[in-house]
């Protein structure tokens, strides 16, 4: 890999925008024009020393006013020297009002010295001192110490150049006074002094306000410029105000007038508590400035020579002046050398300390650390490259980075390389990059890969590499990743990632292959092996199934567990259009797979066998894939109530049933808030007597037309129902049946009809904690009912459920004083067992059996049989479904004591059944063809027209269905 080979660069954009022209033209009309008016004597001698005196005062008093407002609105490190600046100023402007007020107004020759020398020797203190203000202040005593000394280098440089060349004349200048003298050297001394801080600030200055600082240094370099020419005694004698040198005092007035303002213009407003940050300098280049700073001391001690050697070759005597302050020179160059060599040797033991704890640092690093030139050598590597990658360092440098990262990674690693080079340093500093590393032998064992992640720098063209071993971590992700879309224990993708799939195959490219299906499948019979076996073995037999699904589907197919002994398979279409072959291919499959899952499990050395209930439904147009998985769940479920262990397609009827479903559960929600059942009871005859003995409780509601409907008709699931809301609602209204057939009972006691009353509950809802022997004995005892006056009916006898806990249930609700009656003896193969097992008082026969009991020979003689064995064992018998008089006949004559149907009376309300237990009973056939009891009108019972017993003896009337009344009055 070949890096880019040199790091884009920009420059930064201006904080305050681009700034305005403007004020730099005014700036220099302003200048030119009266550097134009000075150059042409400004066209008489009265006008050009106006402007040359007062000119110049107003152009000194507008920098000082310039400068001082500045600092009185801007607070800030820098005020104290634009004050100074602002003094200065207005002591240059007094001193040229003083000028032209001598010579302007009085019209007389300026006295020397006078009250503007001292104006004017005033002017370079203030600046002096301001100057200092805007250095950079050094950080130690020695920097300090080297200020002074570079300061006093460049002043005695010039002073000996100076000295040699004219003011050693000046000095000697016969005629003048002490005064003039001195004059005459402070302006050039004081003036020297300037220059030197102007340079040494020149090297020196702060970063912060930098336009406002060279326009300072330049105005006052420009004012000290003419100053050492007019102190200069050719110019002096021949100086006359309005000439062309008053053009430079002008300018360096209105230059430094102007300087305060620069940075607010040009957008410098930068914090002046911290330097800002120097921008990276490329690679092999040296700021001029810094170059210079460091031979500043050198050059003034040249100059300083170079005035010596004047004296000298002009065979004039060595001034004692030039004498002395060359040596002074020299004495600072040397202390200033003493002290620059301390530092350097205090730096370069600093130096070495740090290079010793950064290289602790990387070496000690548990990270590899790697430099790679621009074109993608490896230039150093750490040593810890032997313990992350298993490779030397030293193996490492100099091979190429492309060779180390894996070829499917390497696109995306120089990619994401070129960009960050491509970008922004300030913007983006780092980058992170993960890819897989080439490691040695001593890590993997042989050529293998690594996860490895790296932080990656910018490095003088090339790049650093702070690179660490994440394999672990990747695993990691990678595990958790699987784990949270598979199932932990059969290790299938699970419903999300099922789902997914699903999605991606109706959604996707393949959508138009309509002959796509999932399969919806379920284990029949897998609760009776966790109940008999134990969950272990459930658990082993559910790693089989996946097991043998896993095997069965096809390569591009998935096969998934949605949760407990469910599963699905989603089966891609092959462009079938025929419908009738694509049924045929997916029902071939999905009958393949259920033959697969029925064989025999082989857990724990013992043979178990479970069934397999398949649901199939095709990727139909429009359907979502919610929708595809509720299809073939419904038609899973179809498949379970076709007798389990086949397949079903999903047809549009199957959603119609779940809808019709949904809107009966809303309405028996409905009508169980807002009490729209009502309870019938159906009279229990003695068959001997014709007398009631007992009544059956029976639960109807109450249609919008008039219609009692039966729990059969609105309860199409009941305890075995697959969704669970249904056996809530059958548990619901089972509820609400026991305490209304109770509290009607207990009120038929207290009018004085002591019968008792039948309830018919499910083995399931018997062992439900609501009907324990304290609940059922405190609703009795809450309503004043004898426990002797309820009877519980069993209804069936779910094989599936232990029949221990059925028989302790029913032996503690005995022991209470409740009698236990068996329903529909004879309908199912567990009635033998539990008629074994269970205690039971009444044994109520199956309607099957009595409906046949007069025409078939071989069911009267099982109902016979059964009649007898119920007698043996002292048990009560009563037959359901007596609906003819020759049924009571035949019963009876078998042992049967009871009975109970449309041949005595159907359900009735409470009005009718307490008028009902009024009478004596109903009429009961005998064989000599008379009637035993008083016929109830209304009683439903068929009605004697003489003539020996047999199928035209009696004339009935009109027989209702047993699931159909009407409605009762009220």
């Amino acid at each position: 890999m070949t890096a880019p080979g040199a790091m884009l660069s920009r420059s930064a954009a201006p904080v305050g925008g681009p700034s305005s022209a403007v004020p730099q033209v005014v700036l220099a009309v302003v200048c030119g024009g009266y550097a134009i008016g000075a150059a042409f004597g400004w066209g008489s001698r009265q006008v050009a020393m106006f402007m040359g005196d007062f000119g110049l005062s107003f152009a000194a008093l507008v920098a000082a006013v310039s400068c001082g407002l500045y600092a009185r609105r801007h607070r800030s490190r820098f005020r104290p020297a634009w004050m100074l600046f602002a003094a200065s100023s207005g002591m240059a402007g007094i001193g040229n009002g003083v000028w032209g007020w001598y010579e302007v107004i009085e019209q007389t020759t300026v006295p020397s010295p006078s009250l503007a020398d001292f104006c004017f020797l005033l002017f370079a203190p203030p600046a002096i001192v301001g100057l200092l203000v805007l250095a950079k202040r050094p950080v130690t005593r020695a920097g300090w110490v080297c200020l002074g000394l570079d300061s006093w280098l460049i002043a005695g440089s010039l002073l000996t150049l100076s000295w040699s060349l004219a003011l050693a004349h000046t000095a000697h200048f016969q005629g003048r006074s002490v005064a003039q003298s001195a004059l005459s050297l402070a302006y050039p001394l004081l003036d020297i002094v300037l220059v030197s801080m102007v340079l040494a600030l020149h090297f020196r200055r702060s970063s912060v306000h930098r336009s406002a600082i060279n326009t300072a240094v330049a105005a006052l370099a420009l004012t000290v410029l003419c100053d050492a020419l007019f102190s200069s005694p050719l110019l002096r004698e021949h100086y006359r105000s309005g000439q062309i040198l008053d053009a430079g005092w002008f300018a360096g007035s209105i230059l430094l007038a102007y300087a305060p303002w620069v940075a607010r213009r040009v957008g410098e407003e930068e914090p002046e508590e911290a330097e800002p940050a120097r921008r990276p300098q490329p690679h092999g280049s040296r700021p001029i400035a810094g170059s210079l700073a460091a031979l500043t001391p050198y050059l003034a001690a040249a100059v300083c020579t170079l005035g010596i050697l004047t004296n000298v070759l002009g065979g004039r005597r060595i001034d004692r002046v030039v004498l002395f302050t060359g040596c002074t020179v020299v004495l600072a160059l040397v202390v200033r050398q003493g002290i620059m060599l301390l530092d350097n040797i205090t730096l370069t033991q600093e130096l070495a300390q740090k290079e010793n704890h950064f290289r602790s640092l990387v070496q000690g690093s548990s990270d590899v650390i790697m430099i790679a030139a621009p074109s993608g050598v490896l230039r150093y590597v750490s040593p810890a490259a032997a313990g992350v990658y298993g490779r030397d360092a030293e193996e490492l440098v100099g091979s190429e980075l492309a060779s180390l990262i894996h070829p499917e990674d390497l696109g995306r690693v120089v990619h994401e390389v070129r960009r960050f080079l491509a970008a922004d340093p300030e913007d983006e500093p780092t980058t992170r990059i993960e890819c897989r590393f080439r490691a040695g032998a001593r890590r993997s064992g042989g050529d293998g890969w690594l996860n490895v992640e790296s932080t990656v720098n910018r490095h003088h063209g090339g790049l650093i590499f702070n690179s660490r071993d994440v394999t672990e971590r990747v695993r990691l992700q990678a595990q958790l990743q699987h784990n949270a879309s598979h199932d932990a224990l059969t290790d299938l993708p699970n419903r999300a990632l099922f789902t997914e799939r699903v999605t991606k195959a109706v959604t996707g490219r393949r959508a138009s292959d309509h002959d796509t299906a999932v399969l919806y499948i379920d284990l029949d019979g897998f609760k009776q092996v966790n109940d008999t076996i134990g969950h272990q073995a459930g658990d082993e037999l559910l790693v089989q199934a996946a097991r043998r699904l896993g095997e069965s589907v096809r390569s591009g197919d998935i096969a998934a567990r949605l949760g407990g002994d469910e599963f699905a398979a989603l089966i891609t279409g092959d462009g079938t259009r025929d419908r009738a072959a694509r049924e045929f291919r997916i029902h071939e499959i999905a009958d393949r797979l259920r033959i697969k899952l029925s064989e025999p499990y082989r857990i724990d050395g013992r043979e178990v066998r479970v069934a397999a209930s398949i649901g199939v439904a095709f990727a139909e147009p429009g359907v979502t894939p919610a929708g595809l998985l509720r299809n073939a769940d419904l038609a899973m479920y179809r498949a379970k109530q076709a007798g389990k262990g086949r397949v079903e397609l999903y047809a549009p009827q199957m959603q119609d049933e779940v809808a019709h479903r949904a809107e009966l559960a809303t309405k028996l929600r409905t009508a169980l808030q807002d009490g729209e059942f009502a309870l019938l009871h159906q009279p229990v005859v003695e068959l001997a007597s014709g007398r009631v003995t007992a009544v059956a409780a029976h639960a109807r509601w109450r249609s919008a037309q008039g219609i009692l409907f039966t729990p059969a008709e609105f309860l199409r699931v009941g305890d075995r129902g697959r969704y669970k809301e249904d056996g809530d609602r059958a548990a619901e209204l089972d509820r609400w049946q026991l305490q209304e057939a109770v509290e009607q009972a207990a009120a038929r006691h207290r009018a004085g009809h002591q019968i008792p009353v039948a309830v018919r509950l499910s083995a399931r809802r018997l062992l439900d904690r609501s009907l324990s022997p304290k609940g059922v004995e405190s609703l009795l005892t809450r309503h004043g009912l004898p426990s002797r006056a309820l009877v519980l009916e069993l209804s069936e006898s779910d094989p599936r459920l232990p029949l221990d806990d059925l028989e302790r249930r029913l032996v503690a609700l005995r022991r209470i004083g409740v009698r236990i009656a068996l329903d529909g003896f004879g309908s199912g193969y567990a009635a033998i067992s539990a008629l074994r097992r269970l205690p039971i008082d009444v044994l109520r026969l199956d309607r099957g059996l009595v409906d046949g009991v007069v025409e078939s020979s071989r069911l009267h003689k099982i109902t016979a049989g059964l009649l007898r064995i119920a007698g043996d064992l002292g048990m009560q018998s009563v037959a359901d479904g007596v609906d003819l008089p020759e049924q009571v006949l035949a019963l009876r004559s078998m042992g049967c004591t009871h009975g109970m149907g449309v041949a005595f009376s159907g359900p009735l309300d409470e009005h009718r059944l307490r008028r009902t237990l009024t009478h004596s009973g109903y009429p009961v056939p005998d064989l000599a063809g008379q009637s035993r009891a008083v016929v109830l009108s209304g009683s439903g019972l068929p009605i004697r027209r003489g003539g020996l017993a047999g199928p035209d003896s009696l004339v009935h009337p009109p027989l209702r269905s047993n699931s159909e009344t009407s409605v009762p009055p009220t």
